[in-house]
């Protein structure tokens, strides 16, 4: 197993994006562009695929530790981490609501004063 696949595999686990990793590589001061991490998880035969080093998994590991744990001066508890990372992923409540914000809006739109109007069809043998 290469460290691509390893990367690539904390990267699925974790729900990570390109711009969490980038985070996490920044709390150990390491700096990489999203480009140069899209590199890593190309496939193989692709023409920017890039392998990727030692030191790169290296380092996001010790960031991911940083970012799960915290550091000596600010512990963090790696579940509560976690767990709002998973509800900061989920998609907010609110998008019900302003469907039925919508409608009202358009329900009080409507001409009531108008009568409804009932449509015969025949059908033509």
């Amino acid at each position: 197993m290469t460290n691509n696949d390893i990367f690539k595999k904390l990267r699925v686990a974790l729900k990570f994006r390109d711009d969490d990793i980038v985070e996490i590589l920044q709390l150990v001061d390491f700096k990489i562009s999203k480009s140069e991490l899209g590199a890593f998880f190309r496939k193989e035969d692709h023409p920017n695929y890039m392998e990727c080093g030692d030191q790169v998994l290296r380092n996001f590991l010790n960031g991911l530790v940083i970012h799960l744990r915290g550091t000596k001066d600010h512990p963090k508890i790696p579940g509560e981490v976690l767990l709002g990372m998973a509800t900061a992923t989920s998609r907010p409540a609110t998008k019900n609501t302003e469907k039925r914000d919508f409608k009202s809006k358009q329900m009080k739109k409507v001409d009531t004063a108008i009568s409804n109007v009932k449509y015969k069809n025949k059908k033509r043998s």
